[in-house]
């Protein structure tokens, strides 16, 4: 049986969820999240907590039966407490603001992207040089943190870029043969 699968997901207080043949829908305080339920997989409320369980032992349905249970997590986990990413601005002129849904952000070419921010992810920037992504969908906010930091990748030579805060990179050390600043 997958490990990660046959863990039960405990439902917090305030968390509803409904099943359905071939979905989960889970609301809570901040929203409302349908996660799917693959052919083969099935789920039941057992007291406090929701269980996934597979009907046969065939390899699709195996790997769709922890894929469903994290689906169904992260849906519980993003109606409670939401998600956040953040991300950080390096480099001499480098620089983002948020106004009316649009992210305008100036990363040093001849002139600065404007980034349509996409509905259920909400973008603040803290400081100039900050941006935090938030919301209750997981794949939507680690898809617009990384729409926004394919802008300008980090770069190997002067760690120049957009980067996820906390983001550890390895800097390349120029040619041994090149002379001068």
């Amino acid at each position: 049986m997958s490990r990660v699968g046959k863990k039960p997901i405990p439902i917090p207080a305030g968390v509803t969820v409904t099943v359905h043949p071939d979905r989960i829908e889970v609301e809570g305080k901040k929203g409302k999240l349908t996660s799917p339920l693959y052919a083969g997989i099935r789920a039941a409320l057992d007291g406090g907590s929701l269980v996934l369980t597979r009907d046969d032992e065939t390899k699709t349905v195996r790997t769709f039966h922890g894929l469903c249970r994290s689906l169904a997590q992260n849906a519980v986990v993003g109606v409670t407490q939401g998600f956040v990413k953040k991300l950080e601005i390096v480099g001499v002129g480098y620089k983002a603001k948020v106004d009316k849904g649009k992210l305008e952000i100036s990363l040093g070419y001849s002139r600065p992207i404007l980034y349509t921010i996409p509905e259920g992810v909400v973008i603040t920037a803290e400081k100039p040089t900050l941006l935090t992504v938030q919301g209750i969908d997981l794949q939507k906010v680690g898809q617009a943190a990384d729409d926004i930091k394919r802008l300008r990748l980090p770069d190997p030579y002067k760690q120049k870029g957009v980067r996820y805060v906390g983001e550890r990179l390895i800097k390349k050390e120029r040619k041994a043969g090149v002379s001068g600043a």
